[in-house]
């Protein structure tokens, strides 16, 4: 028998084998066995009654079910934080001025630095625990703000430790090149040396790191230093991704797709060539609305020409103290709609199927297909679309990992 079986729901399996829209059944039955999805079909179609193929039996009265929610671009371990700074802005300071007065990511460094590992998890958690409040089942965590050795190692040792204090799976990213840190001012290159041969090596020899990203803008890395950090990941047999085009065209979502990245993340400024090579390497957009919303941009990133090249589009919170202080996926599936014109099943599918695309986990979780994890979620609502509709509204009823709620 079958460990749990749910019947009578709206299911949106986000599997386009199933059905073109949303992969909905209804009204539909999911079977869990052994935490993984074992059946998932039409009530009609059950080889049985219901009593008789399932330890537990419950029925979702016409309830929405579709696979748990995952944020695929976090930097949810930080110390401290810039309201100060938000505040300084509206008054009238610039991000220079900011910055000259200790400000900037600079200031979250140093306050990550400072802060002990169970500090960074006790004030990750409150974080954490309103994404899986709204539905969330995996989280991806990015170092990136302590840019030594031992600062990143902590940052990606306190992730890991979150997924032990909490019911959800959670991804590390390694974003040493996410900043030229103070004691390297005005020596990039010699950073980038460290990253590659000192910190890198260190967090992977440890098992701390599931792919490397980094930051390749002006203000950041040069496409030819992302490139020698690609290397590395490469050597070490680690998938990449990449901040890319969030502020000007430096070509680093063209670099990402030559290394086969898993994401290029942002993308305001891709051009429509750069779109043509990840369509062809497999490259996922990830569109971060929240850090366009907060930072009152205007340029849009290409979403037509992105939808045209069947690009898959995930939609992630970009939660960081900076320029996305937000922990709520479903708002950013809102924005999303709102701001880039997504439609409702992009929204969805972007925090779900192809979420789990730009994580390298699309054949473990993200859709509702049998053989993946039993990770679920079910909704007080009857239509997907209301998911992307509501603003300041959960209608979460229950979130379920590996099969148990």
């Amino acid at each position: 028998m079958w460990d749990t079986l749910w019947i009578d729901g709206r299911i949106a399996t986000l599997d386009p084998d199933i059905a073109a829209a949303y992969g909905m059944i209804a009204p539909g039955a999911i079977a869990a066995e052994g935490g993984k999805i074992a059946w998932v079909g039409s009530v009609a179609d059950l080889p049985g009654a219901p009593e008789t193929l399932a330890r537990e039996i419950i029925s979702l009265v016409g309830a929405l079910m579709t696979p748990g929610l995952i944020d695929c671009h976090t930097h949810l371990i930080y110390g401290g934080d810039r309201a100060d700074e938000f505040e300084a802005r509206l008054l009238g300071k610039s991000y220079e001025e900011i910055a000259k007065a200790g400000g900037g990511i600079m200031s979250t460094v140093k306050a990550t630095r400072d802060a002990s590992e169970d500090a960074l998890i006790n004030a990750a958690l409150p974080r954490l625990d309103a994404l899986i409040a709204e539905g969330a089942t995996t989280v991806e965590i990015k170092s990136g703000y302590g840019l030594n050795l031992d600062a990143e190692i902590k940052m990606l040792r306190a992730a890991r430790k979150l997924g032990e204090k909490r019911r959800v799976n959670i991804k590390t990213t390694f974003l040493g090149a996410h900043a030229v840190p103070p004691e390297y001012a005005g020596r990039p290159d010699d950073y980038v040396d460290h990253v590659c041969n000192d910190i890198l090596p260190a967090a992977h020899e440890e098992g701390l790191v599931d792919a490397v990203d980094g930051f390749c803008e002006g203000i950041g890395f040069s496409p030819e230093q992302i490139e020698r950090v690609f290397k590395k990941a490469s050597a070490l047999g680690l998938p990449v991704k990449l901040h890319a085009e969030q502020l000007s065209d430096l070509g680093g979502a063209k670099l990402a797709a030559h290394y086969g990245a898993l994401s290029a993340d942002h993308l305001e400024y891709l051009s429509n060539a750069d779109v043509g090579a990840m369509a062809q390497s497999g490259t996922a957009a990830v569109l971060l609305p929240g850090a366009f919303y907060f930072l009152r941009e205007t340029k849009l990133p290409p979403i037509a020409a992105l939808r045209a090249a069947d690009v898959p589009m995930a939609v992630a919170t970009d939660c960081n103290p900076g320029t996305s202080p937000m922990t709520s996926l479903l708002l950013a599936m809102n924005m999303a709609s709102t701001l880039f014109r997504l439609t409702p099943e992009e929204a969805l599918a972007g925090v779900t199927r192809n979420a789990a695309k730009a994580l390298g986990i699309l054949g473990e979780t993200g859709t509702i297909t049998v053989g993946q994890s039993a990770d679920l979620a079910i909704w007080n609502v009857a239509a997907p679309s209301a998911l992307s509709y509501h603003i300041g509204y959960n209608p979460l009823k229950t979130r379920i990992v590996a099969g148990r709620s």
